[in-house]
Order: structure tokens, then C-alpha cells, then sequence
């Protein structure tokens, strides 16, 4: 795309909403991914991140004691504007998208995408990023992924959050792409076509890791409604999705903690690919 999708400019205007409902990554996920990309223990190693976001994943690495060098590109004013008011330690903001990367030929040991490949998953975007980068380096995607906003070849762990699964995929599609469309991947296998330009090798190395947090009814309300087509529901729309959430929250088959918190559950889910 050549621009920043209408879908994610207007969904994701609420930055704060976003940044304190979004989930965080687990620590062994992050040191699987960083190892398979190969800087967990690389002192000072240089990141390119893209599509940072409001920093949820920028976070994870200025925490990390390799105390590594990362320019963390955003598009989206709002969200840039949240990361930088973080002020974290080693991590260079700057406005740019997939397609123009405030970044020097080879400047980059890695690239990283936390939760965002899936709105540039093309070969502009790739080659764009293959620029940015070293000799011998990697591409590293990453997503949190409820089973309420999973794909919908992946089993729910639970009949309800099967139910939130199908209201998910109930809203008319506005034709951007998320990865519960499974169409990220294509621009990684379109390279191994006779003639295809290569940029990064297949196959891919893929991981997933299952987790499960416990939220109030209130709080899975939140986290949902950070979804872009969620986020841009108004009026009578809004209202009857968020009816019949709570429906489904508050049918007998859903478990719950002394608390009355419910279950919720979900995977972190990465791949890598080498620089060709």
C-alpha cells in the first residue's frame, strides 16, 4: 500500500486506548524470537523497527540488557506521538512507513514487526526493509492473537471464545488485510516463484507459544474494542456488537475465577526469514 490504510488511521486514533489494552509479549517468547534472530546476548545490536505502534513491543527491547540500538518507525502521528512520550532508553522515534524508512542502505543487524506486517505484507514494503538491513541479516513478525481475532482454520480453546471468533469475523470486511485473513505470508512464498525477485529465504522459521490471561467482562470489552473494525463502529452498530459480546460473557458455558474473571485465551506467534 501506498499509504497508511484510511482502516488504521481512523481505528487506531485513540493511541492511549490502545497502548493500555493491548497485551504486552511473554519473556520467553521475546528470547526465542531474539535468539532466532540472532541478537538475544548481542550487546548493542542495531534494530529497525516497523510499524512500532505505540512502543508495546519497543518496550520489551529497550528492557533488555543488551541495551540495543533501535530506530522505531511510525506512521500514525497519535501512536508515534505515545511511544515517544515513553522517552525509552536507546530507542531512536521517527516518522516513516514500510515504504520509506527514515533508515541508511544497511544500517540494521535485524527488522522487526511487532503486530503491523499484515497492513504492508507486499514486495515494495520487503524490499524497502531488505534495504535498511546488513549482509546476513533477518526479518522478524510477530503477533499477539486472541482466539476471539484468530484465523478461522484455528481452533478456539473454548466454545464462547469460538462465539466471540464468529462475531469478529461478522463485521463486513473493509477489504484491509489482518492476519486473521492469512494472506500475510504470500509475499514470502511469491519469491519462489521461477524469475521472482528474492529478497528474504524461505522457509520461513515459525513458532507459536499459547498463553491465557483472566479479565473482567469490562476488560475484554476494552482490549476488543482496540480491533480497527471494532474501533470504528458507531452509534446502533457499536451498541448491538457490544450486546451481543456480552451475551456470549455472560452464558453459563463461560468459566470464571473467584473474581469473576473469564479466561481468556490466546497465542504469540512469530516467524523469521534471512536476508537473501
Amino acid at each position: 500500500m501506498s499509504s497508511i490504510a484510511q482502516a488504521a488511521s481512523d481505528g487506531f486514533h485513540n493511541a492511549k486506548a490502545y497502548d493500555a489494552h493491548r497485551p504486552s509479549y511473554p519473556d520467553n517468547v521475546v528470547s526465542s524470537f531474539l535468539s532466532d534472530l540472532g541478537i538475544a546476548g548481542r550487546e548493542g545490536a542495531r534494530i529497525v523497527e516497523v510499524g512500532a505502534g505505540t512502543g508495546k513491543f519497543t518496550e520489551v527491547l529497550a528492557a533488555r540488557e543488551e541495551a540495543f540500538e533501535v530506530v522505531a518507525t511510525e506512521p500514525l502521528e497519535s501512536m508515534r506521538g505515545e511511544l515517544a512520550r515513553k522517552g525509552l532508553k536507546g530507542v531512536d522515534v521517527r516518522e516513516g512507513n514500510a515504504l520509506a524508512l527514515p533508515v541508511e542502505d544497511g544500517w540494521g543487524d535485524v527488522s522487526i514487526v511487532a503486530q503491523a506486517f499484515h497492513w504492508f505484507a507486499n514486495t515494495d514494503a520487503l524490499r524497502e526493509i531488505r534495504r535498511t538491513l546488513k549482509p546476513d541479516s533477518s526479518i522478524g513478525v510477530i503477533w499477539n492473537i486472541e482466539d476471539y481475532n484468530k484465523p478461522a482454520s484455528w481452533p478456539a480453546s473454548t466454545p464462547w471464545e469460538q462465539k466471540l471468533n464468529d462475531l469478529i469475523f461478522g463485521l463486513k470486511h473493509d477489504g484491509n488485510p489482518r492476519f486473521r485473513d492469512e494472506g500475510w505470508k504470500a509475499v514470502f512464498l511469491e519469491q519462489d516463484v521461477e524469475g521472482a525477485e528474492r529478497l528474504f529465504a524461505t522457509p520461513l522459521v515459525e513458532k507459536s507459544f499459547r498463553w491465557t490471561v483472566r479479565l473482567t467482562d469490562d476488560a475484554v470489552w476494552l482490549r476488543i474494542k482496540t480491533l480497527s473494525q471494532v474501533a470504528l463502529l458507531e452509534g446502533e452498530a457499536k451498541e448491538d456488537f457490544e450486546r451481543r459480546l456480552r451475551e456470549i460473557l455472560g452464558s453459563k458455558e463461560v468459566e470464571r475465577d473467584e473474581e469473576g474473571r473469564v479466561p481468556l485465551s490466546g497465542v504469540t506467534f512469530y516467524a523469521v526469514a534471512k536476508r537473501v
